[in-house]
Formats: structure tokens, C-alpha cells, sequence
């Protein structure tokens, strides 16, 4: 009897054991990615209107054409003038330039974090997060690598997406995505840890810059063959239509 008793104690604590060592998958949404921390700063230059802006960079301009010693006496005076015009204007409606061009470098810094910096509170997790694949050449121990982007056309047709929003990952099984931009939700260990690799898009080299890297577990597409092949038929006709106006309509035979 007492036997028995133990027995079902020690299977009770083994099975609260493993509930408390299990990590169900979190489910994440791209914004989650970023470090909450550094997205809220001071930044000046995002205060200013687009006309002060092109105002801030036209000083930046004559002043530098002014400490060259270039042109002649005529013009530099003109420079001189328009250079003083701009900067009283500029202060007439609170822009200190001197001391916006001091927090330069200091914004440039307070920008980059926030592009790069990933949520500490997932790094380790196992996390779900669907995207759209891009195949990558395979790692050196033979393990096949792809990036999920948050956005269809992004590093082929549109700019790369800040490094906190590019995950390299490295998948497990026999899948890998069949073209570009392919549409799946990734299951799989997300750990922070920096990579950048140049490689071939459908635009040329380009260098893909990853904040996180995800060990996956799962894989599941998003998308039909049917869906998949009309996309690639779309992309192709962006191409050709590319070149078409590089050359006039004209073939490369003439």
C-alpha cells in the first residue's frame, strides 16, 4: 500500500517537473521583435519640416563650400549672403543649427540602436512567427539557411528592412523555400545573435544584416503551388519590364 503511494507521488512530481521545464511556443508579431527600450528617443531632426530639413542641409553645403576658399569674390559674398539668410530664417522659427549639427552623431547612434537592438525578453524562447522566406546559401555543416523578412519584395524589389527585422535562420528537414519571398510560419528557438552575409538577390548583391537567427522546429507554408507560381510569373515580368526602359525597348542584340 505504502509502495503504491509513493509510487503516484513520484509520478505526480515527475509530471509537474516536465510541465515546468516545458516552453510552449510563443506566438510573435514582427513589432515584438525590436528592443522596446530603444525605440523612444530624442531626435530633433524628426521634428523639423521637409523645408526646414533641405534649410538645415543647404547650410551644411555653404558653409562647406565657404571653408573650401572656393569661387570667386563675387560669388563667395553671394554665398555669404544667402548662407546668413538661411540662418537667420532658421532661427526666426527655433532651429539652433549649431546645435543641431552637434547631435548628429549622437541621433545617428540613437537611431541604430533602434534598428538593431532585439528584444531581450525573447532571446533563448521558442517562438512562432510568420513571414516570407528568401533561400540562402547552406551553412558549412551542410544546414540549409534562408532569412524570413517581414515583407514581400524586400531585399530583391524594396530596401532591406532594419537588422531587427531580418531573421537568418537555419531550418531543419528537407524543406527549403522554393522561391523567392515564399510565405511560411516558422516555429523554432530565437536566440539574438548578429550576421551579416553578402549574397545574390534577384536585384544583385546584397548584404543581409540579421539581429536574431531562429533554430527551427516546424515549418509551414502559407501559399499554394498555384499562388507560388503566379507570384514568380509576376516578378518575372517586373524584370523584363526593368529592362525594357533601361533600354528603350531596344534588344540586346541591337
Amino acid at each position: 500500500m505504502h509502495h503504491w503511494f509513493r509510487s503516484v507521488v513520484f509520478a505526480g512530481f515527475v509530471w509537474l517537473g516536465q510541465s515546468a521545464n516545458a516552453t510552449p511556443e510563443t506566438a510573435l508579431d514582427w513589432t515584438d521583435l525590436p528592443d522596446p527600450s530603444m525605440q523612444v528617443f530624442e531626435d530633433p531632426y524628426r521634428d523639423l519640416s521637409p523645408e526646414q530639413f533641405d534649410d538645415v542641409l543647404f547650410v551644411v553645403r555653404m558653409r562647406g563650400r565657404l571653408q573650401q576658399d572656393a569661387g570667386s569674390a563675387e560669388e563667395r559674398l553671394k554665398w555669404q549672403e544667402l548662407l546668413t539668410e538661411t540662418e537667420d530664417a532658421l532661427a526666426g522659427v527655433g532651429v539652433d543649427v549649431d546645435w543641431l549639427l552637434d547631435q548628429r552623431e549622437i541621433v545617428k547612434e540613437r537611431r541604430r540602436k533602434a534598428g538593431t537592438n532585439g528584444n531581450p525578453r525573447f532571446d533563448g524562447q521558442t517562438i512562432t512567427l510568420a513571414g516570407f522566406a528568401i533561400a540562402a546559401p547552406s551553412d558549412p555543416d551542410g544546414r540549409s539557411v534562408a532569412y524570413l523578412v517581414p515583407e514581400r519584395g524586400m531585399c530583391s524589389h524594396m530596401p532591406p528592412p532594419p537588422p531587427n527585422q531580418m531573421i537568418r535562420v537555419r531550418l531543419n528537414g528537407d524543406w527549403t523555400p522554393s522561391y523567392y519571398h515564399e510565405p511560411v510560419r516558422l516555429t523554432g528557438t530565437l536566440t539574438i545573435d548578429p550576421s551579416v552575409q553578402n549574397m545574390m538577390v534577384v536585384d544583385g548583391l546584397m548584404p543581409m544584416n540579421a539581429t536574431f537567427q531562429l533554430e527551427t522546429v516546424r515549418v509551414e507554408t502559407l501559399e499554394t503551388e498555384a499562388d507560388g507560381l503566379e507570384w514568380k510569373q509576376r516578378a518575372a515580368d517586373r524584370i523584363r519590364a526593368a529592362g525594357h526602359r533601361k533600354t528603350g525597348g531596344a534588344k540586346a542584340s541591337e
